[in-house]
């Protein structure tokens, strides 16, 4: 892809300011073309995908040990696929699983079930998904780290076609994608099985069927505008089947866990500000009246019932037996005629309230919490795995292995350069993207500032990854401005500051490649020399 390709004109969309004079067609402006080889729009995606898989498969049991909250999800997961509901473990059952032995539950009569039942405070759609790796390939680091390494490298997949069609340009939809592959907590989550690798996976994806969604929506407007008489409200646009997976995604986001809500309804309502813009860009007399009429009841369905929906259908397991926590809550407090249907919401909705209550008062410390203005900062990382060894190094006597859950500090204080940047040329062009990223990015960040300000909850850096894919698309629209328009002088050749541009983003992505290489041993619990691995503290004892 050469980098002529690139369609820009000064990186400004041709809707950017879409109540101006049409200086182009109502098709151009509605959805600018797509330019370059459909084929290399996957090849070169896929060849990052693979990079990144290769990345995070290559010896993922490693290490062979149960990693900070694994000791939960991966149990939970397995109870899930044998029982439907999780259940109690017994004392020291990581060590037994590490052992190979997977009788590791409390024995329970038929009178004693209720008591087996473990109390959880997520859903159970992401450990669902630990649990199918579990069952593929055995109760092991590998079977349950599998779905984790397969959800984070399908996310750099679809990060690069997401940002190849926002951007129009597959080399920065592929350098999207190898930001993405190369940051350290993507990296880490991708091979541990915690359950924020699932929420940001959901996420990400409900952001990409909505972008295609909004194509799709324009397209049909534009094909209206070309065939059909102009009328004051503007077509019906059909079954938005983007739409409604994006509902999908969302609900299987809150499935995981509860903070996917937060981007539920940020992009239900962007999603409708996106369709007062395409009806006023394609001449609608009244534009909002017009989407409020014919895009809000398909927005009600794709955004409030199908993530409903969604949401109940992972719970399908604790409402088919009857051995999940406070599955008879309702019996015991009442009796009624109607127990399957009646007596089980009742439970279930009591249980959710147990749940909110438990999120809302968690203040325990811990060594490793932080506060969400020190994550951009990466001032607190989180340490998923240390042991200290006696040689094995090479000439070294004392060794380490760590597994470090930080990002790649290239990807993310450019990201803040990058949003700052974003903040500027929204409120200077109103462009789409950047309003669409910040927000996204906003939606992962600034809820938790209340659970710190108003209730001092204990929160870890890693609950910031499902920001991480928007950090990228920040820095991959800015990469897009320094780059410049795809345009040439009369002999044919490229400007010199498009040039100059293209080369200080090929400097970044170098520069990310470099450091993440660097932070790989402490990313991987590779068996490194003690001070190889204290060289890599970069912020010493801040992330000791």
């Amino acid at each position: 892809m050469a980098v002529t390709d690139f369609p820009y004109k000064a990186f400004g969309d041709p809707e950017a300011n879409e109540s101006s004079p049409r200086t182009s067609s109502v098709r151009d402006r509605l959805v600018p073309p797509m330019r370059g080889s459909v084929l290399w729009g996957w090849i070169g995606p896929l060849l990052v995908t693979v990079f990144g898989g290769i990345l995070r498969f290559v010896n993922l049991g490693h290490p062979n040990a149960v990693v900070f909250d694994e000791t939960y999800y991966a149990k939970d997961a397995y109870s899930l696929i044998t029982w439907l509901v999780e259940r109690v473990a017994v004392k020291d059952a990581d060590k037994a699983l590490i052992a190979g032995n997977t009788e590791i539950w409390e024995k329970c009569t038929e009178q004693t079930l209720d008591k087996c039942a473990s109390y959880v405070v997520h859903p159970p759609l992401g450990k669902w998904m630990i649990g199918a790796g579990e069952w593929l390939f055995g109760m092991n680091p590998f079977g349950w780290r599998f779905a984790a390494a397969v959800v984070g490298t399908l996310s750099i997949l679809i990060l690069a076609r997401l940002a190849r069609r926002m951007t129009r340009s597959t080399l920065l939809g592929c350098f999207a994608g190898l930001l993405l592959a190369l940051d350290g907590l993507h990296f880490v989550l991708s091979r541990t099985a915690l359950l924020d690798i699932f929420l940001m996976f959901w996420v990400l994806a409900a952001f990409a069927c909505l972008v295609v969604d909004r194509d799709q929506a324009r397209r049909r407007l534009a094909d209206w505008y070309e065939n059909s008489p102009v009328s004051a409200h503007g077509p019906s646009l059909g079954v938005r089947w983007w739409r409604i997976a994006a509902g999908a995604c969302l609900g299987a986001s809150m499935a995981v866990k509860w903070s996917g809500l937060a981007f539920a309804v940020a992009f239900a309502i962007m999603s409708l500000l996106w369709d007062f813009g395409a009806r006023r860009a394609a001449g609608v007399r009244h534009p909002y009246l017009g989407a409020l009429s014919k895009d809000v009841s398909n927005g009600a369905i794709a955004f409030a019932v199908v993530p409903f929906v969604t949401y109940m259908a992972t719970w399908t397991g604790w409402f088919a037996t009857a051995t999940g926590y406070g599955r008879h809550w309702d019996q015991a407090t009442s009796s009624g005629p109607f127990y399957f249907v009646i007596d089980s919401a009742r439970s279930w909705v009591q249980y959710q309230w147990q749940v909110f209550s438990f999120h809302s008062g968690l203040a325990t410390s811990h060594p490793y919490m932080s506060d969400p203005w020190q994550w951009p900062l990466l001032l607190r990382p989180v340490a998923f795995y240390y042991e200290g060894k006696q040689g094995g190094c090479g000439a070294a006597k004392d060794c380490s292995e760590a597994v470090l859950g930080v990002g790649t500090p290239v990807i993310w204080f450019g990201a803040l350069a990058a949003l700052v940047a974003l903040i500027a040329w929204y409120v200077s062009s109103r462009d789409w993207r950047a309003g669409a990223v910040l927000l996204a990015y906003a939606m992962g960040w600034l809820p938790w500032f209340y659970f710190a300000i108003a209730q001092n909850r204990t929160m870890f850096l890693f609950y910031a990854v499902p920001m991480v894919p928007f950090m990228v698309l920040a820095i991959t629209l800015c990469a897009g401005l320094i780059i410049g328009p795809a345009t040439q002088t009369a002999t044919g050749a490229l400007p010199m500051r498009r040039t100059l541009g293209a080369a200080t983003v090929g400097a970044f992505a170098l520069l990310a490649l470099i450091n993440f290489w660097w932070l790989h041993p402490i990313l991987s619990a590779e068996l490194i020399p003690y001070t190889e691995w204290k060289a890599r503290m970069l912020f010493d004892k801040r992330w000791i």
